[in-house]
């Protein structure tokens, strides 16, 4: 997740050349919030991709930043960009750790990758 104190078109520019760099090819389609910049943006680094602003279409996107926004709340919002950065860095490597998506795999390979992450937990907070 990148942090922006600005959402003009010169930051939405920045963030695509951010993402598309680790990209391996062009990607076909795109989905963002309706932001005007991000149209500015779409259109001058990468017009041929389909961009795609409909309402429910960024739903997969925006329901990834609740865990973000409990702490936000809890907090009465980040003191500053520095501080949410650093807390989101740190929160994604724990969340995909342990998040691992229950209803696409059997019961069995779950458990194991259950023990795995607390056995990845345990080395790594006994450092």
């Amino acid at each position: 997740m990148c942090l922006q104190t600005r959402r003009n078109g010169m930051a939405a520019k920045r963030f695509f050349k951010r993402v598309l760099k680790n990209c391996r090819v062009e990607p076909r389609k795109i989905v963002t919030d309706k932001l005007r910049s991000y149209g500015v943006a779409h259109r001058d680094l990468i017009p041929d991709t389909i961009h795609d602003t409909r309402q429910y279409a960024n739903n997969r996107a925006e329901l990834s930043h609740q865990p973000t926004r409990v702490r936000e709340r809890g907090m009465r919002r980040f003191k500053s960009s520095q501080q949410a950065q650093r807390f989101l860095s740190v929160h994604a490597c724990v969340y995909n750790l342990f998040n691992l998506g229950r209803h696409l795999i059997s019961a069995a390979y779950y458990r194991e990758l259950r023990q795995r992450a607390i056995a990845s937990w345990v080395s790594a907070a006994a450092i």
